[in-house]
């Protein structure tokens, strides 16, 4: 194989790897609402950069959305600083919070947990 077509495997399975995992945007409530009325999972990830729980939480959400079982799910972040309307919306508190939606409706919260087991069950009750 030359470096040519190595190159090139490697990008196709990149693209291939980077089109199964969840994608992670910016909340607007436009693609909530159209998330929500496709019945499609999501994970809102509220967070500060601040915020030294946040920074370990974003390790393990990225981990997270990369692995095939959540490719379906959709990371919606908010800046806990700047996004006071949405904070109030979904009744926040503090930053570090993930709130996992199915269809809509929430399934599970957390607050502060850093436990890569915790905040996989977050991402589970969103897709199941």
């Amino acid at each position: 194989m030359n470096l040519r077509n190595a190159i090139s495997a490697i990008l196709i399975s990149s693209t291939a790897i980077l089109a199964m995992a969840g994608e992670i945007k910016p909340y607007t409530q436009q693609a909530f609402d159209s998330l929500a009325q496709a019945g499609k999972p999501v994970v809102v990830d509220v967070s500060a950069p601040w915020c030294p729980t946040c920074k370990v939480q974003k390790s393990i959400v990225d981990g997270l959305a990369k692995q095939s079982a959540y490719q379906d799910v959709t990371i919606l972040s908010v800046d806990f600083d700047s996004e006071k309307n949405v904070l109030k919306q979904f009744k926040v508190n503090m930053q570090s919070t993930l709130i996992a939606f199915k269809g809509g409706k929430e399934t599970a919260r957390s607050v502060g947990d850093t436990t890569p087991a915790g905040l996989e069950s977050i991402f589970k009750k969103a897709v199941n």
